[in-house]
């Protein structure tokens, strides 16, 4: 929330020292630089950064290595209010050493609300990093519009960051007013998984696989070579920092940062790895995870170390055999890897904005569908979708019909064991994390309560039991969805966050997302028809930055033969597909046969399943950009900026065409209301996804 307005200078480094930072304090008056400064990039490889802006203060970030033997010099970092450097308000040592890789974590405090500032960081020896530029958040009572981007799924290995570039493009053409407060970044920040291109050299779909990153330690898994060791993450992370979009976006933009599963193990949950079947007790790797995160991002996270130093636990990988109630595994070893850094909190912009946080992974238990069971209860001819009856009970485990969930399910003329008929309802938050996430909800006195959820809450689902006879019959007892991986395979949690937000009367409760790679607008609801449909809030989510998506996968993997395949792409002249799968979870199965049929867009959509999607208004399953979020006291609206697929970085300065740029605005509702949205398209053709 930022500190008080009376805070003295004891209380400002105490809580520097508890976020693992140096401190400075910008509360002098306005000065010339006394510093020697020679710009010099090449010592400073990663750039510079700064994190989880407040009213009066910011974290800033960059780092600076040994050169030739010689060891790195003293730091010193200034603060100015203009980028030549004639109005520094804070100067300070930046401590860095090796023990945490010569990262430095900067506290700056006693800055003005709403301010652009500028930073930078110089040795003793006259050479400076790159200069950057950040912002403070809105005062608490300030009135004024929040204007954010959100982002998640950067691959530096198989893609092109474009869609920073676009956004600094914009931004900098923005009137003053409208430039943005702040980048919310949801987590894939990295790849854990790497390709050498000497192990893929057809590349990955149509990707250039790029030689980004050679782990010291590390572990081969099939093609996929996975980090082991601090080292390991330590050298990724430094690997995307090298690109020069991402390294641009960080020095243009404050950034929010929260982690998703590849910050850790692609298929990772607690301190637990796996590959294939293999489970790998990894509790020394999430530590490891942990620590490097700590490092190389910004960010007012609690962790056990002081200063500028990560003091993680030390564990061993043991095996985890007991679980409580909740599954969240009880071994020692797993509970302090977990503990060694918490990233969940909150942030205040001004009177209208509370960005609310939340881990998915770290406190998270098993997903039903990645377990070697799950092959029982998914079809051939209906990839990546499930019995939305299975998925529930999947889901809620003992909990299932009151504490009486099915022996198996009759899917397709077979009895199918039930697998979690004796396990724990599935769990994304944990019961710690929940108390407080609900707690926060409760006390938030902004506007609108923005939950920074990482992984995608809208339902996605498809109306197979709709399908004419002469295609294969779909086992289901009715509708279909997308089974686990995010909150949509976890309904009975999302369930209690909905009815929390219902039962206390909370308005202005928006979501934004990431994970799934892909755009998606709707509304946040428990239940869709035949159950009831009370949406309590608005959803959004973000297409990749560039990590490849469903689409892709698609149109690469999909078997030409397979009967669907119609449902899922429409095979056009010039052999690009057409991702029908767009109209299939926003319009249903007759709509999309019709149109993979003749091509006949409003035939087609005459034809759509009213109870399929009235939570969705939009939905894109191969979308790489950004969303813009514009709050106030009026309205919550966000802005999908969507790019053609990065394959390779754009040789303009805008970072290339933009494929199209849809907007939807939410009017604040009063208690006992529904939210609506209202859509425009203001560039493009989405097509098929509205």
């Amino acid at each position: 929330m930022g500190f008080p307005k009376a805070v003295d200078r004891r209380s400002f480094l105490a809580a520097a020292a508890a976020l693992g930072a140096s401190a400075a304090w910008g509360g002098a008056r306005a000065a010339p630089s006394r510093l020697a400064y020679a710009e010099r990039r090449d010592l400073f490889p990663e750039g510079v950064g700064s994190g989880d802006p407040q009213g009066d203060s910011v974290i800033l970030w960059t780092r600076r290595p040994p050169q030739d033997g010689k060891a790195s010099p003293r730091l010193t970092v200034e603060v100015a209010e203009d980028e030549s450097f004639q109005r520094v308000v804070a100067t300070a040592p930046a401590i860095h050493g090796e023990d945490s890789d010569w990262t430095v974590r900067v506290l700056v405090g006693g800055l003005k609300p709403s301010r652009e500032y500028w930073y930078r960081f110089v040795g003793d020896d006259g050479f400076g990093s790159r200069v950057g530029r950040t912002s403070t958040a809105p005062a608490l009572d300030d009135p004024r519009q929040v204007r954010f981007t959100f982002v998640s799924c950067q691959n530096v290995n198989q893609g092109a960051q474009n869609a920073y570039r676009r956004m600094i493009w914009e931004d900098e053409r923005a009137p003053p007013d409208q430039r943005l407060d702040f980048v919310m970044h949801l987590g894939d920040f990295i790849y854990e998984i790497v390709w050498y291109p000497e192990d893929r050299p057809q590349g990955m779909y149509d990707r250039r696989i790029r030689d980004i990153v050679r782990y010291p330690d590390g572990r081969k898994f099939q093609d996929l070579h996975l980090p082991t060791t601090l080292t390991d993450y330590r050298a990724v992370y430094r690997a995307y920092l090298h690109d020069p979009d991402v390294q641009d976006a960080r020095a243009r933009f404050a950034f929010v940062h929260m982690w998703d599963n590849h910050e850790f193990s692609w298929r990772g949950y607690q301190g637990i790895e796996k590959f294939g079947k293999d489970v790998v007790w990894a509790q020394t790797r999430k530590v490891a995870a942990n620590q490097a995160w700590f490092e190389y991002q910004p960010a007012r996270v609690k962790q056990a170390g002081t200063l500028q130093q990560f003091v993680g636990p030390k564990v061993v990988d043991a095996p985890v055999t007991v679980f409580d109630a909740q599954g969240l595994g009880q071994e020692p070893n797993n509970l302090a890897a977990i503990e060694s850094l918490t990233g969940y909190r909150s942030l205040r912009f001004g009177r209208h904005v509370e960005i609310i946080l939340t881990d998915q992974h770290s406190y998270r238990t098993e997903d039903p569908f990645d377990t070697p069971q799950a092959a029982s209860v998914s079809f051939k001819d209906f990839p990546d979708f499930a019995p939305t009856e299975v998925t529930q009970a999947l889901d809620a485990g003992r909990a299932h019909n009151g504490g009486q969930p099915p022996a198996s399910f009759s899917l397709g003329g077979k009895e199918v064991d039930n697998f979690r008929k004796a396990g724990p309802p599935v769990t994304m938050l944990g019961a710690k994390q929940k108390a407080w996430f609900f707690d926060t909800l409760k006390a938030s006195k902004a506007t609108w309560k923005v939950w920074g959820a990482t992984n995608g809450t809208l339902e996605l689902r498809a109306d197979f039991q709709n399908l004419p006879p002469e295609l294969p019959r779909w086992p289901g007892a009715g509708y279909a969805d997308g089974g686990g991986g995010d909150w949509s395979g976890c309904l009975g949690e999302r369930a209690e966050v909905y009815d929390f937000v219902r039962d206390h009367k909370l308005t202005g409760f928006a979501i934004v997302s990431g994970d799934r790679h892909s755009f998606w607008a709707g509304l946040a609801a428990k239940a869709l028809p035949p159950e009831a449909f009370e949406p309590v809030g608005v959803a959004y989510i973000t297409g990749s930055i560039s990590a490849p998506g469903m689409v892709e996968a698609f149109e690469h993997n999909l078997p030409k033969d397979l009967p669907l395949r119609p449902l899922y792409l429409r095979d056009m002249p010039d052999g690009k597909p057409e991702p029908t799968v767009n109209m299939l979870l926003r319009h249903g199965v007759k709509a999309t046969l019709e149109y993979a049929r003749t091509g006949d867009l409003a035939k087609a959509r005459a034809l759509s399943n009213p109870d399929l999607s009235p939570h969705l208004s939009f939905v894109d399953m191969g979308g790489h950009g950004y969303a813009v979020v514009r709050a106030d006291a009026h309205a919550f609206e966000t802005e999908f900026v969507c790019i053609p697929r990065p394959l390779e970085r754009s040789a303009t300065p805008d970072g290339g065409p933009l494929a199209y740029r849809v907007v939807h605005r939410t009017p604040l509702w009063n208690p006992g209301e529904h939210p609506r949205l209202e859509q425009k398209v203001l560039e493009g053709n989405p097509k098929l996804s509205i």
